[in-house]
């Protein structure tokens, strides 16, 4: 299952910035537009479809019919070639993907607690599967030469399809939440959003949104980057083979999955994010520096901090919400951290990137090194401000008495 999840997703999130722009010739401020559909979706559809799994369908129905709308949906965006048009059918896929991150993460987490399992320590491995499928995919889009091509956009479809299909074949997860008792809010299954009246959820909620908008960042021009170089250095692996080295990554990623647990319990989420916070700014400053030549050396070394930046927000932010929120909530909530972070933080970095590119583009030549490291400074801000503002008292008993 997290295999398929996150396969469906490589084929087209790295590159389809790419196709865009070289087999399209849309602009910066059109592709971050288009990636910003993520988080318009995510803004309410996480959370919208975290209630009906929390509170009437099955979690894994909701992921099965959900991948299979995906996938219709992808067919359709390989068709067109204007900006109107691909807009528009590419919100209507990321309003039936991006809930199915957090519908995934639920499925994981209720499996596991059926069989006994602790997800700290068990869903990370689990997860790793999910990192493998993304990678994959990104090699047969390089391999095959189909970044530019909109056959990535069928191979997304195929594997959200043969997702959805395979959702209905998962042991039931039954809503844990169908009392009819309670106040309105808690009819309307908006239990999750109480979380935002403690001090200490509501700054890491806030603060995941700002680290959701470096996360986009480099989606949406990581790969159009290294394929700008196509000029200088036209027989370089970096342009020649983008997303297999974007692909060190999500390598980085897998290895950086596996060490979690142990840096949860030993320096607690606050260390942990802020670790997270100075890999962006190292990602962001290194590929400022790199290039296919003679700083082909940073770039690795930018691919390679990319682990513990995703890895140490994106699954140790999942996991503290799980542990903070009460059971009957936990979809919501999970929900709701995919509004923050694949919701308002995809919407500002996509935005916002594609206006730092165009601010640093000069008759179609983009500075890079200029937009790098005004993202960079972005992130080192962020990181500041977060030490300063979030307390929270690490306790490893309280993570190892989650057993869900």
């Amino acid at each position: 299952m997290n295999f398929l999840q996150f396969f469906a997703w490589g084929a087209w999130l790295i590159s389809l910035g790419n196709y865009m722009d070289e087999t399209l010739h849309f602009t910066g401020g059109q592709i971050g537009s288009i990636y910003a559909t993520m988080g318009i979706a995510s803004l309410f559809m996480p959370a919208l479809l975290g209630i009906v799994a929390d509170r009437w369908i099955n979690a894994e129905r909701v992921l099965g019919f959900s991948h299979l709308l995906v996938g219709i949906g992808l067919v359709l965006a390989s068709f067109t070639d204007q900006y109107n048009n691909l807009y528009w059918i590419m919100l209507l896929v990321s309003i039936f993907y991006m809930p199915t991150i957090a519908l995934n993460n639920t499925v994981s987490y209720s499996i596991l607690e059926r069989f006994g399992f602790d997800i700290v320590k068990d869903f990370p491995p689990i997860r790793v599967w999910g990192t493998i499928g993304f990678i994959g995919a990104m090699w047969i889009i390089d391999i095959f030469n189909w970044t530019v091509s909109p056959i990535q956009l069928y191979l997304g479809a195929t594997a959200s399809i043969a997702l959805g299909i395979y959702s209905f074949t998962m042991p039931a997860c039954v809503p844990e939440n169908k009392s009819k008792g309670g106040s309105l809010a808690s009819a309307m299954g908006l239990d999750a959003f109480v979380l935002f009246k403690q001090r200490k959820m509501s700054i890491f909620l806030i603060f995941s949104m700002l680290l959701g908008a470096a996360l986009q960042i480099t989606n949406t021009f990581g790969v159009q980057f290294l394929y700008d170089f196509k000029a200088l250095y036209p027989d370089s692996f970096a342009v020649n083979h983008p997303s297999v080295l974007m692909s060190i990554s999500q390598i980085s990623e897998t290895l950086f999955i596996l060490t979690i647990p142990f840096f949860l319990h030993r320096f607690g989420i606050k260390k942990v994010m802020i670790m997270s916070m100075i890999a962006w700014v190292l990602r962001f400053g290194l590929f400022a520096i790199g290039n296919p030549g003679a700083g082909f050396t940073f770039l690795i070394m930018s691919m390679i901090i990319y682990g513990m930046a995703f890895d140490f927000f994106n699954i140790s932010g999942s996991l503290f919400v799980e542990i903070e929120s009460q059971p009957k909530v936990r979809a919501s909530a999970q929900g709701l951290f995919m509004i923050m972070t694949n919701g308002l933080g995809a919407y500002i970095g996509g935005m916002g990137s594609g206006i730092v590119v165009d601010y640093f583009t000069n008759n179609g030549v983009i500075n890079w090194p200029g937009a790098w490291f005004t993202f960079a400074a972005y992130a080192l801000i962020v990181g500041i401000a977060f030490m300063l503002l979030f307390k929270y008292k690490h306790d490893p008993m309280a993570l190892a008495k989650v057993k869900h």
